[in-house]
């Protein structure tokens, strides 16, 4: 049995129960063991009285009966005497046998006298038979003889099996008293022989014998059963056989034993006038003496069963002691050990959590406050609850440090991100200068790509913000559409070259939440792409679904187990702290942060047939209608410069439909510090136009870059933006009208190619 778990309570129940259960049958074994012989002296009185004298009648009419029965067969004639002695044996057999099925009798009797009583009714319910073979002289004196001899024995055993007294004494004086009433029974014995020899004349063959042995049975019975008698009883029956009935029998007895025959000068009156006496006598002393332990067995169970009582009312009243004791013991442990496992519970589950959170949100604790002191005395248990109040303190204290080490953490990093974004926007302003002093296509192409890598390097400090717990700095003030959405997040990954842009519907997001949805984006389409194969592409699509607007990013690699799916959602779900031990998952984190911070909903599931999809649902109140774009437009406001930025939208995105185009070919679109382009249909059509890099004349010379930007009047800046702006949204319209959509399907944007000229300084926002 495995008590190992068991409450405190079930465990100091099961330790008072054990012994106090002990006690309470040790108490009721000794109770029912004094109780038991207590009883059985009471029941000595209704043995005596329902029993014995009932029994004893018998015994005296049987032995009557026995001598007439003898003496009858000894002669010819049929004795009147005798009939009317078997109606007084009857009537003594009939009221023992009422006695015998009585309740009272069978109750108060034992199994060896019950055993004993149905063995004297089955041999009583011979006589009448016996009775029907010495009528009809079918069995001679001897047979007579031991037909009331058997039944008179039977009595005795009886008799015997009633002596089981608690008490020693008083069963050595009823064994006594039984031993003297089997000495009468042998002198009846010797009368009824003597008797029968009378009437014949002469001892039958072995009568003599039998006769010699019979009163030396009965002397021997009487001298041993009067040693066990108490003084008074001995001084009585030595008084009886130093009286003259006694002293004549026995010198009749000396002369028929002496005598093999007859004894011719024998005094039959003296024998039956002294042998009568002697019988009445022994009766009598029998009788008196079975009374006399009848008696005294009655205040000796009473005294049983006082000191009974009072042995079992103290022996409850201890049992109950002990029972209050250990209920007292029980429950003032049971209450300590609550106690301390309250106030542990208590601040593993409230307080400690509640110190942390306060302290998060910069609130002071007092840690002698928070963690009281516990007074649960001085034995073992105070000792743990004050070796608890020591671990309390040190907990709240740790967390006190704790929360303290992650704030200047998050400091740490807030201060490392907001430096680290302050070189990152003056080396996009150098970018900037460098890219307007750049006159050749290859050089311009390398700024591109330094510039891409310093849009990459802006994301990983803004991850340091978001880390520390604070808000990224770019924003936007007017919707931005969802396309230029989808398109400057992939901007911001390293193989944005493997990611393509399927139908995208209309949509535009407001402003407030622009930059973060990109950073959003960004990290997912950066996962997809570097948990995929390399020569595998990445699909973005985008909708609108009831409640919201829905971007899919799905990869083609090898997937996510269901369990690690299972986990990553479930912090996707919530915002939860940073854990620098889960380093490995920072991407994850920054997600559900920026998820959390607008109530967007961020869901992986597995792709068909492989990989992973990637849905991010914007909720409603962040989605608006598209933004117009067309020659109203003010390209040279700052939303719209820094989105063209993000965003390259000079570069062609992949196209994924062909759609036709307005412009024609070799259409000449004019560009800042005298460059050209020719405008080109593209081969598969997305509806934008295309410049085609074109080289100046070969002996134009190389412009020395200058520390400071060339002088460009605004005025020529802001028409050559002017220009650029119209036909990126004349090539947008006509894309639209041709599908009959509001924006062309968008597609994957390419890397700064070789072949095509990049944006200028004014294009984008520093």
């Amino acid at each position: 049995m495995n008590t190992r778990d068991w409450p405190i309570r079930a465990k100091l129940t099961a330790l008072v129960i054990g012994p106090v259960t002990a006690l309470l049958a040790l108490w009721i074994f000794a109770t029912s063991l004094t109780f038991g012989p207590a009883l059985n002296l009471l029941a000595a009185r209704t043995l005596l009285y329902d029993l014995g004298r009932p029994g004893e009648a018998v015994v005296a009419e049987l032995q009557r009966e026995r001598r007439l029965s003898v003496v009858q067969l000894a002669g010819d004639a049929t004795l009147p005497a005798l009939a009317e002695q078997r109606t007084r044996t009857d009537q003594a057999v009939a009221e023992l046998r009422r006695r015998v099925d009585g309740p009272d009798l069978r109750d108060a009797a034992d199994d060896l006298l019950n055993a004993r009583l149905d063995q004297l009714l089955s041999a009583l319910d011979a006589l009448p038979a016996g009775r029907g073979f010495i009528d009809a002289r079918k069995v001679d004196r001897a047979g007579a003889m031991g037909l009331y001899s058997g039944m008179v024995n039977s009595a005795f055993q009886a008799f015997s099996a009633m002596a089981a007294l608690p008490d020693n004494q008083l069963n050595r004086e009823a064994l006594a008293l039984t031993a003297l009433g089997r000495s009468r029974e042998l002198l009846g014995q010797t009368d009824a022989l003597l008797a029968g020899a009378l009437v014949a004349g002469r001892y039958a063959e072995g009568e003599h014998v039998q006769l010699v042995r019979t009163v030396d049975n009965q002397r021997f019975l009487m001298e041993t059963a009067v040693a066990d008698l108490p003084d008074a009883a001995r001084a009585e029956h030595r008084r009886f056989i130093e009286g003259e009935a006694y002293v004549r029998l026995h010198a009749l007895q000396d002369a028929l034993i002496r005598s093999r025959d007859l004894p011719v000068d024998l005094d039959v009156r003296a024998w039956e006038s002294s042998q009568a006496a002697v019988w009445q006598e022994l009766r009598d002393f029998e009788l008196r003496g079975a009374d006399d332990l009848a008696e005294r067995s009655v205040p000796m169970a009473v005294g049983i069963l006082v000191r009974l009582g009072a042995a079992g009312v103290l022996g409850l009243l201890a049992i109950v002691f002990c029972l209050l004791v250990a209920l007292r013991v029980g429950r003032s442990l049971v209450r300590r050990l609550t106690g301390v496992r309250t106030a542990a519970l208590d601040m593993a589950e409230h307080r400690l959590p509640d110190v942390v959170a306060r302290l998060r949100r910069g609130e002071d604790v007092d840690v002698a406050r928070e963690a009281p002191e516990l007074d649960h005395g001085s034995d073992e248990i105070g000792q743990v609850a004050r070796a608890f109040n020591d671990v309390r303190r040190t907990a709240v204290q740790a967390a006190v440090d704790e929360v303290t080490l992650r704030r200047g953490l998050n400091e740490v990093f807030l201060n490392i991100a907001r430096r680290s974004q302050g070189l990152v926007h003056r080396q996009l302003a150098l970018l900037d200068r460098l890219e307007r002093r750049t006159e050749d296509p290859d050089e311009l192409a390398g700024l591109f790509q330094v510039d891409h890598l310093a849009t990459r390097l802006r994301r990983h400090a803004e991850d340091l913000v978001i880390l520390a717990g604070a808000a990224p700095g770019r924003g936007w003030r007017s919707p931005v559409a969802a396309v230029d959405v989808v398109r400057g997040a992939i901007s911001e990954v390293e193989s944005y070259d493997r990611v393509d842009v399927g139908q995208i519907q209309p949509a535009g997001v407001l402003g407030r939440a622009v930059g973060d949805v990109i950073h959003l984006l960004a990290e997912l389409i950066e996962n997809a792409t570097a948990f995929s194969p390399p020569g595998t592409r990445v699909d973005v699509t985008g909708r609108s679904v009831p409640g919201g607007y829905a971007i899919e990013i799905t990869d083609h690699g090898l997937g996510m187990s269901p369990q690690t799916l299972a986990d990553a959602n479930r912090q996707l779900s919530r915002a939860p702290e940073f854990d620098p031990t889960e380093s490995a998952r920072l991407g994850l984190f920054v997600v559900a942060r920026l998820a959390a911070r607008h109530g967007v909903r961020v869901e992986l599931r597995l792709a068909t047939p492989a990989g992973t999809t990637a849905t991010v649902l914007l909720p409603a109140d962040l989605v608006t209608e598209e933004p117009p774009i067309g020659p109203g437009a003010n390209p040279s406001g700052p939303d719209e410069r820094r989105l063209a930025k993000v965003t390259r939208l000079t570069t062609a995105p992949r196209p994924r439909t062909t759609r036709p185009t307005r412009e024609r070919p070799g259409a000449v679109v004019p560009l800042p510090a005298g460059r050209t382009s020719s405008v080109e249909p593209p081969a598969d059509g997305d509806g934008l136009p295309r410049r085609i890099r074109r080289r100046g004349p070969a002996n134009r010379a190389r412009p020395v870059v200058a520390d400071t930007p060339a002088h460009r009047p605004p005025e020529e800046a802001r028409r050559a933006m002017s220009a650029l702006q119209a036909g990126t949204a004349l090539g947008r319209r006509d894309g639209a009208r041709a599908t009959g959509d509001r924006l062309p399907e968008a597609t994957e944007p390419g890397p700064p190619a070789p072949a095509s000229e990049p944006p200028t300084a004014t294009e984008r926002d520093a």
